[in-house]
């Protein structure tokens, strides 16, 4: 039976979808021949790589995975917790380097997962072949093994087809959603899915220089990710909300990517300015929510006053943010200082 699946094109859809592309437009032509680029693209693999691979439950900082990635060790770090990383990487680049084909096929997927699961970093094989067995993941029990090449087949179909009319966002949703219901392999299927989300989203242009991070934003909402999954899975599987929520991860990641170019287009006019998380977090509020008062950031960032002006005065001097209005009610509003 044909793949055909089930989501409603809401107002909200809708209007995340186009926020998307606004966002994605203006990241895409700020980022036109500027040299900084390669130095986001490896800041954001890295963060890519703790993310999803976090999400499974990984001990690495983001700060260990940037050690492994320059090709340093952690001799204090077990051995299957550093293969799980250097794999997830192998695999990115996999991702990578097949930007341009024209469909995702079931090669593909077989070879994402033997390089995620090479050097015994996956509990159940086999590695690079649909499980043979039944599996169990929380409250849903997927597909019987003999069902898993068919689903898969059916699923492939509908991507490389009728999936191709949605927006790229759209399709790779459905994807990850799908895979993660049919749970093809013994182990890995959350690592594999996400690079498959990944991968529809490179091939089909919309992330030309892989320079946002999805899954990090999964991490930090790893529960509501894991709620939407099995919302979907027990509502007759309607994606309605997985695709909004998908969107809505999209969105911010994007809105992360925006900070982030315009923070290293102005550290070339000053190297000195490195953003924290807090200060990266607050540009994004800013920018998605409108200007806030000195109050409304304290409340926000659960911060004292003087907190509050520690976080903000490096982002007025360097021009990313600016403060309005009179003495006793400012606010601060985002800056763009791009495009």
């Amino acid at each position: 039976m044909a793949y055909l699946p089930r989501f409603n094109t809401t107002p909200h859809l809708l209007k995340v979808l186009e926020e998307i592309t606004s966002l994605n437009g203006r990241i895409e032509g700020a980022t036109v021949g500027v040299r900084w680029v390669p130095a986001l693209q490896k800041e954001i693999r890295e963060r890519q790589t703790h993310g999803s691979t976090a999400i499974e439950g990984n001990p690495l900082t983001l700060a260990e995975v940037r050690v492994l990635a320059e090709g340093g060790d952690l001799p204090h770090v077990e051995p299957r917790a550093k293969q799980e990383i250097l794999n997830y990487f192998a695999a990115l680049r996999f991702v990578e380097h097949r930007k341009g084909s024209s469909g995702i096929d079931e090669t593909g997927i077989l070879k994402i997962h033997s390089i995620i699961g090479q050097r015994n970093a996956l509990d159940r094989g086999p590695f690079g072949a649909y499980r043979s067995y039944g599996v169990r993941v929380g409250r849903h029990v997927p597909p019987p093994a003999h069902e898993v090449p068919g689903r898969m087949g059916d699923l492939l179909k509908w991507l490389n087809g009728p999936g191709q009319a949605w927006p790229a966002v759209v399709g790779s949703a459905i994807l990850h959603y799908q895979f993660e219901f049919i749970h093809p392999f013994g182990d890995g299927n959350g690592r594999v899915g996400r690079l498959l989300a990944t991968w529809e989203l490179y091939r089909r242009g919309f992330d030309t220089q892989h320079i946002f991070s999805v899954d990090e934003v999964l991490l930090e909402n790893r529960m509501a990710y894991y709620r939407s999954l099995d919302r979907a899975q027990t509502e007759g599987k309607d994606l309605t909300g997985w695709v909004e929520f998908i969107s809505e991860t999209v969105a911010e990641a994007l809105r992360r990517a925006w900070q982030r170019v315009q923070s290293l287009a102005v550290s070339q006019k000053n190297p000195k300015i490195i953003l924290t998380s807090k200060q990266e977090r607050l540009l994004s509020v800013l920018h998605s929510g409108g200007p806030k008062s000195i109050s409304e950031i304290q409340k926000e960032f659960k911060i004292t006053k003087p907190g509050a002006h520690f976080i903000l005065k490096p982002l007025i001097a360097a021009g990313l943010v600016k403060r309005e209005g009179g003495t006793q009610n400012w606010q601060i509003r985002g800056n763009e200082i791009i495009g």
